[in-house]
């Protein structure tokens, strides 16, 4: 039986650190964007909660058309120079016929459950889990999709805000997310309580991305979305420049900078910051520049080789 093979999947078997770039030389090649996510979801013993553990599988599909040897030849050569920097697995290639290619995407995605009450959901599932509640997702990004473990942290940690605060002050009801990718830490925060959620990014494409998977969860207005940083949010261009809670899940080095950028200034007396993406390794560096700005850790969390920090700014 003769099937049109229209789809050649690549696929590359990483640790946390190189998914990313990895993630980037794919992109550039494939027109259908790139799939990354954890090789294993590991349940505690009432399988009430689940973990991304394991190195992480990077994915993208390549046209099979009359350029796809050349295409396939650049794509060698830019993971050749990545691969020099770090070593790098070799690349497996699979045929999938057009018609399942979809499908094949589709089935390496499960909902996944954070905390005590969200559940990560493909946006084409219903959550299996009704008593949680579900941020949908539509996994077309490389990061952000809920499977990495610096964003199941993040997650976990605002869900620990939001329980624990929001009973004593209402008015802990904004969020400023930095960095916001895919949108999935705001569209949290505000299915579990906060009012309004700004989400910057310095990406244009992270913000037309952020706006669709709030529309995917119901969410509108409430979600204010543009481009920029820190600094941008500080000299107002935004609806407010500071927040009770401010995220920000991205690479430490940035975090640090971001700190002398005036990151701090944007998280109000008596509120948090949580901040993600930090190697273990990085964690010190990152503490040590948040209390030079007068922040005080509350937690640490991590899971393999990430860590999460959650630090409040003292009411002087």
């Amino acid at each position: 039986l003769m099937t049109d093979t229209n789809w050649l999947e690549v696929s590359l078997l990483v640790n946390g650190e190189l998914a990313e770039a990895v993630a980037d030389v794919l992109a550039r090649f494939a027109p259908n964007g790139v799939v990354t996510e954890s090789t294993g979801i590991q349940f505690s013993n009432d399988e009430s909660e689940g973990v991304a553990v394991g190195p992480i599988s990077v994915r993208a599909y390549l046209e099979v058309n009359d350029q796809l040897e050349e295409t396939r030849q650049k794509l060698e050569e830019s993971l050749f120079y990545l691969g020099m920097i770090q070593s790098l697995p070799a690349p497996v290639y699979k045929q999938i016929a057009d018609q399942n290619w979809m499908e094949a995407w589709k089935e390496h995605y499960k909902p996944i459950p954070i905390g005590k009450r969200l559940m990560i959901v493909p946006a084409w599932m219903e959550s299996p889990e009704p008593s949680r509640i579900p941020i949908r997702i539509d996994p077309g990004m490389a990061f952000g999709t809920g499977t990495h473990p610096t964003t199941q942290l993040c997650l976990e940690l605002i869900e620990k805000f939001y329980v624990e605060r929001l009973t004593f002050n209402v008015q802990r009801s904004t969020v400023i997310d930095v960095g916001c990718g895919s949108g999935i830490l705001s569209i949290a925060a505000l299915k579990l309580g906060a009012k309004t959620a700004l989400g910057v990014d310095i990406d244009i494409e992270s913000v037309i991305n952020s706006r669709e998977n709030a529309d995917k969860n119901g969410i509108g207005a409430e979600l204010i979305l543009g481009q920029g940083s820190v600094a941008e949010v500080r000299a107002g261009q935004f609806a407010f420049a500071s927040a009770p809670l401010v995220v920000a899940n991205i690479l430490a080095p940035v975090i640090i900078r971001l700190f002398d950028a005036g990151l701090a200034d944007l998280v109000e007396a008596g509120g948090a910051v949580i901040l993600c993406g930090i190697l273990s390794e990085q964690a010190e560096r990152v503490r040590e520049a948040a209390q030079a700005k007068g922040l005080v850790l509350t937690e640490q969390r991590q899971m393999g080789d990430w860590v999460a920090l959650s630090c409040e700014k003292p009411v002087l």
